[in-house]
């Protein structure tokens, strides 16, 4: 019997006092009516928006097909969107999750597998970033090595070795007989929108070389368009090993993946690893339904105009207001403001200015539009942010009179 007051859910959110009905391109409806400019897409997921026409028929189509078969058997649409990830990208193989998790999962088992397969099995330890986030297994909080996230779930799972972000001292040190691979984001999301270098990222892919480790890229968030390029590392010329996938991938549909080179992957022979609704047909449909879209010709030069018009605008607001904003991060329409104030008083007075956004780390709020906001929606979004900045700004001047 349970407390007549009590919700049902688990209480592990603090939710806005939101509710949404509908949405429209970058827009989100509230039950009342109000709309709110969506700069947060679900947190890097709603990659085309919300409603986009294409996915809703596409959607529609597939239900009326077929929805769930399990792996026992041939998905038309996995090898589909195999084919067209492994055409896109460095990959010669896919493995299809429903979460950015569970591709991280996958990762860091085809990491230890193929070195198992070397016959080295002691070499599975995986050397990660301070600052990383990766997703909330007990295997990925391990990785993620945040103590916020660790605590109260009992022993740590063995075999990640944290080093400070940006220390190649650190890292060099941290190589052991048993190190497997390095696991990080070309962009940290969660971490405060931290870039790694272009260089840092190339020495990276050396050294995995010069050591005999695997590279493993993290662009659940990066990925699929959000930087301006398909995947963020594009931007370096170099290729991983294995990368994980999600969030943008599906457009708002549960979808991750792994992918990798056929070397990396010679370890994962049937048996090994498994899953019950992972590249389902209603998810491969939406995918490819993404990817129809993501790669038009003049999709991605699109993200980096709309990308150039947001980082104009908003150096212009923090050099404005350096009392609310002392800094600009990030990269294409992953982008980071480092906050003066408190970042959830700069996300709360966004939201009365009707614009969602998320936080992040080191005191940072994210900003995530769908990447088929327009340049006078970018324009609209640089407005309410001035005019949150200026409400601030104002603010903390009265404060300090």
């Amino acid at each position: 019997m349970t407390d007549a007051n009590a919700q049902p859910l688990y209480d592990t959110f603090a939710r806005a006092d939101l509710r949404f009905e509908r949405g429209e391109g970058v827009w989100l409806v509230t039950e009342d009516g109000d709309r709110y400019l969506d700069f947060a897409a679900g947190i890097a997921v709603n990659s085309l928006g919300h409603s986009h026409p294409h996915l809703v028929e596409t959607l529609k189509s597939q239900a009326e097909k077929l929805w769930h078969v399990s792996n026992i058997y041939e998905i038309p649409g996995q090898r589909r969107l195999g084919q067209r990830l492994v055409d896109s990208t460095f990959a010669d193989k896919v493995f299809f999750t429903n979460s950015g998790a569970e591709a991280l999962e996958c990762a860091i088992k085809t990491a230890r597998r193929y070195h198992y397969v070397n016959g080295n099995p002691e070499r599975f330890r995986i050397i990660t970033f301070e600052g990383a986030f990766h997703g909330r297994t007990l295997a990925t909080i391990a990785a993620g090595g945040q103590l916020k996230y660790l605590e109260g779930f009992g022993p740590k799972v063995e075999g990640f070795d944290q080093v400070p972000f940006g220390d190649e001292k650190a890292l060099k040190a941290a190589i052991g007989p048993e190190t497997a691979a390095i696991l990080i984001e070309p962009i940290q999301g969660e971490g405060g929108v931290r870039s790694v270098p272009d260089d840092e990222l190339r020495a990276l892919r050396k050294l995995c070389d010069d050591e005999g480790l695997l590279l493993i890229l993290d662009e659940v968030q990066s990925g699929v368009g959000r930087t301006g390029k398909l995947f963020a590392h594009e931007w370096s010329g170099i290729q991983p090993d294995i990368m994980a996938v999600a969030k943008g991938i599906g457009g708002g549909f549960p979808l991750g993946a792994c992918l990798a080179t056929a070397e990396a992957a010679k370890g994962m022979t049937a048996g090994v690893h498994g899953t019950t609704f992972g590249g389902n047909p209603l998810a491969m449909a939406v995918g490819n339904a993404v990817l129809d879209v993501i790669l038009e010709e003049g999709f991605l030069e699109h993200v980096q105009k709309i990308a150039l018009v947001m980082k104009q605008g908003l150096a212009s607001i923090s050099d404005r207001y350096p009392n609310v904003i002392s800094e600009v991060r990030g990269r294409g329409l992953l982008m980071g403001l480092k906050s003066v104030v408190p970042n959830t008083t700069m996300v709360q007075a966004l939201r009365d200015e009707h614009m969602l956004t998320v936080g992040a780390g080191d005191n940072v709020i994210r900003l995530l539009p769908p990447l088929v906001a327009t340049e006078e929606e970018a324009r609209d979004a640089l407005s309410r942010i001035e005019a949150a900045a200026e409400r601030l700004s104002l603010t903390a001047t009265q404060k300090s009179a």
